[in-house]
């Protein structure tokens, strides 16, 4: 017979239940492991750890994003290079890990050659880039975790390389889970359509609930605070425009007005003479969330990025809370103000990673408990 205490073990482990109060030192449980590959600036990363994971590991290319991840997660430790050149074996060996021990694997493969502004721009045939899925597969085969997460753009789900990853995860005794949502349903104040994969050994892991309410740009600015929208450099770089954009800003409706608002005559010669990317040089509105945040999100001719009444785009600062990291999360200027909103824009909202990360915790608790009791069962027989 199953045990009240190994029972309560299993269910206490993840957080599921809290314990009853016994007036004794409360003892600490080692939170579930996890590694993230790609890991950009550290969305998913932050992510995880709201959702109650242990990052032990992390790789990421690009210098700009690692000292970004740094600066903000330095007890994890990260392998600055290119993922095609590290053995998985060694980052196994480095974490102390055997195979099969750690608790999730997770991802965001750079996915350039598969977004829609890539497709619209005619710079398709990334393949080198693309390919990088299958290294992904790759530290799944050596790390065979008990779970694993990737996220990507909606048209990877389409892609001959995803259904060779879903095939192979598969194979490896993986159920998979796959489905493109929106992160505005999850507590994300932006509308932002993502796949994303959730597998797990034997047994397939469910998607968090949609919120029962989707954050506004109101709320997500309103964070910034006073204090910090006079001394938070990244709410206070300013803008270099000319006299005729400025003068177009001004004229564009508040609270969600448009450059087609404006009529014909009065835009820019550039756009009378195109028909098409109609949000550029539109406002935000106040009370909907965001569109999708991209590394364009500080220049108004890359979309609805203007703030909601005033004449500017919105700041670097206001493009991270919406894409739901906190006030205080510091993000690298040393490059200047465009390679920071390219991190922005290109990071997992971790308000997003955390609902679904907390699925992924449940189905680990789950499957301690099941595997706490097989033993007892086993012996009784």
């Amino acid at each position: 017979m199953r045990s009240p205490s190994r029972e309560l073990t299993s269910r206490t482990r993840y957080g599921l239940d809290k314990p009853p109060h016994s007036g004794k030192k409360a003892v600490t449980v080692k939170k579930p492991s996890a590694i993230d590959l790609f890991s950009g600036c550290g969305g998913l990363t932050l992510g995880l750890k709201q959702a109650g994971f242990r990052v032990v590991g992390a790789v990421e290319n690009d210098p700009l994003a690692v000292e970004t991840y740094r600066a903000n997660h330095g007890r994890v430790r990260v392998w600055p290079q290119d993922i095609r050149n590290l053995p998985a074996v060694e980052v196994m060996r480095k974490l102390r890990l055997r195979r099969g021990q750690l608790d999730l694997l997770a991802g965001c493969p750079p996915c350039q050659g598969f977004s829609t502004m890539t497709t619209l721009n005619g710079r398709i045939g990334q393949d080198e880039q693309n390919d990088l899925v299958f290294e992904f597969l790759r530290f799944v085969r050596v790390f065979r975790p008990k779970a694993v997460m990737l996220e990507n753009v909606p048209k990877l789900a389409k892609n001959r390389r995803f259904k060779k990853l879903r095939s192979e995860l598969q194979k490896l005794g993986y159920e998979v889970n796959h489905g493109i949502l929106d992160a505005g349903d999850y507590g994300v104040p932006q509308r932002r359509r993502r796949l994303i994969l959730l597998a797990g050994r034997n047994a397939q892991i469910p998607f968090a609930r949609p919120a029962r309410h989707r954050p506004s740009v109101r709320e997500a600015l309103r964070k910034i605070g006073p204090r910090r929208a006079r001394t938070d450099l990244l709410h206070t770089l300013g803008e270099k425009r000319s006299e005729a954009v400025r003068t177009l800003i001004r004229l564009i409706p508040k609270d969600g007005g448009s450059r087609l608002d404006l009529g014909r005559q009065r835009q820019l010669g550039c756009h009378r003479r195109c028909d098409g990317f109609k949000d550029v040089y539109g406002r935000m509105a106040w009370d909907d969330v965001s569109p999708t945040v991209t590394g364009g999100c500080v220049n108004p001719s890359k979309g609805r990025f203007l703030h909601p009444t005033k004449n500017r785009c919105v700041t670097l600062r206001e493009a991270a809370l919406l894409q739901s990291f906190p006030p205080t999360y510091r993000f690298s200027l040393r490059r200047g103000k465009f390679p920071a909103a390219q991190m922005i824009g290109n990071a997992l909202p971790p308000e997003f990673i955390r609902r679904h990360a907390k699925q992924v915790g449940k189905h680990l608790a789950f499957c301690e408990a099941q595997s706490r009791s097989r033993p007892a069962s086993v012996h009784k027989q």
